[in-house]
């Protein structure tokens, strides 16, 4: 059921809190930069001052376009459920969302508003799903959390490579492995305020819950690919052919139940059934190691510091002071050095075994069309735009989507096409098993 919207004040509504930093400024910036001047948008917050800072930065940034509006509100039920009333689309980056997402995830169903969010906070993802998907799909409108570099980049990687093979082999595909190959970034102030936060709001139980494989998914999934070696139990390392030596990536658990709930996702809405993966798919994700001992070093680096974290507050608290805060972030010099790279592998799931498997490779670099007044960190680059690029598609694009909480794989090719106009360059070809 499509949402009715034909009489909405604004096309998209940007809603920034006190302690959005980054990347709640740059996609106002994108959207004032590379979205159509006469779209009507308005950004929306607590703070008048801090919103009146936006729209003054967004004119300078390009002058000829609609000016946004200002919306001053509380993000409570009572006042976001009116101003999602006012838009076709929300875009929200009110982290840490577990403390301050609710509300305008809740709002957005209601109202019948798309919706957008950047958070990697899974187990407050899966929450959602439980409390809003149904109000959502009664409204018709598609809400479309983690639509940041968390987890839109490998959501996106995987469908294209599910395609390549589908169209090239007329099969379904089986085991993905995708992997963080180069990476120079830093996390904002943010995002480490939003992984402490969520020990604090959550159990572990309901943690544990939600790291369950395909616990995102609509659809329950017994295969979960190929068993780990003994070494690489031990180590957190193995080789991956085309890929190289891998190790934990601290992006898996964000990112996995993302796209095992894109599986599911395919397979029940009518529209996307001809580009479901398989029955016999499986989505694992690495960072590329340097050497054995490095990936030894980084996978129990980041399972014993996740261990400390989760366990004992005087390290949160100990983090806390020496972090950047939220709203904080590295300075333009180290950011102009940053980059990011991803590749992924992909097996037709065939009999007899396919002696071809499909191989990806994304990059992320700024758009030559934005400007080069701000020199910006790659991932908060990457979630700005995913985040501007999907509400856009989303009230423009004929995306055929029933209604409910989607990700951002089910955007497909449109999306992607948009993507690629700002910078993001994925490519896909069949290579020798």
């Amino acid at each position: 059921m499509a949402p009715k919207q034909n009489n909405r004040q604004y096309d998209i509504v940007k809603l920034i809190s006190r302690s959005s930093g980054y990347t709640g400024f740059m996609t106002a910036e994108h959207i004032a930069e590379r979205l159509p001047t006469d779209l009507k948008w308005a950004v929306a917050g607590r703070s008048e001052e801090k919103l009146k800072r936006v729209v003054s930065e967004c004119q300078k940034l390009n002058p000829d376009r609609v000016k946004p509006e200002i919306e001053v509100c509380n993000l409570n039920d009572q006042e976001l459920l009116a101003l999602a009333k006012k838009t076709k689309a929300m875009i929200c980056t009110v982290g840490p969302f577990a403390q301050f997402g609710e509300h305008a995830f809740k709002a957005c169903a209601e109202a019948g508003t798309h919706y957008i969010d950047c958070t990697g906070e899974v187990v407050w993802t899966l929450s959602m799903i439980q409390k809003y998907e149904a109000v959502a799909k009664k409204s018709g409108i598609a809400m479309i959390p983690q639509c940041g570099f968390d987890s839109a980049p490998s959501d996106l990687l995987t469908w294209s490579m599910a395609q390549l093979v589908r169209n090239k082999l007329s099969a379904p595909i089986s085991d993905v492995v995708v992997s963080i190959h180069d990476l120079k970034t830093k996390p904002s102030g943010g995002t480490l305020a939003t992984i402490l936060g969520l020990v604090e709001t959550y159990s572990l139980k309901e943690i544990g819950a939600s790291k369950v494989p395909f616990a995102l998914s609509p659809v329950p999934n017994s295969y979960h690919g190929p068993a780990p070696s003994l070494f690489s139990k031990l180590t957190g390392v193995r080789t991956v052919p085309h890929l190289g030596l891998l190790c934990t990536s601290v992006t898996a658990a964000t990112d996995e139940p993302i796209v095992q709930r894109t599986w599911g996702l395919l397979q029940q809405e009518r529209s996307r059934q001809k580009q479901a993966y398989g029955p016999r798919f499986s989505y694992r994700e690495y960072a590329r190691a340097k050497s054995t001992l490095s990936g030894m070093v980084a996978h129990y680096g980041l399972v014993i510091g996740m261990t400390m974290l989760v366990l004992f507050a005087p390290v949160r608290n100990l983090m806390r002071r020496y972090i950047f805060q939220p709203g904080e972030g590295i300075s333009k010099e180290d950011a102009a050095k940053e980059y990011i790279v991803m590749r992924g592998t992909a097996v037709p799931d065939v009999q007899p075994k396919s002696d071809k498997v499909a191989m990806i490779e994304a990059k992320y670099q700024s758009s030559p069309y934005i400007s080069a007044r701000v020199l910006t960190p790659s991932l908060q680059l990457v979630t700005a735009t995913c985040l501007a690029q999907a509400a856009y598609s989303l009230i423009k694009d004929d995306h055929k989507l029933e209604g409910g909480v989607y990700t951002p794989a089910c955007l497909g090719q449109q999306f992607i096409d948009r993507l690629d106009g700002e910078g993001f360059k994925i490519e896909t070809k069949l290579m020798d098993a």
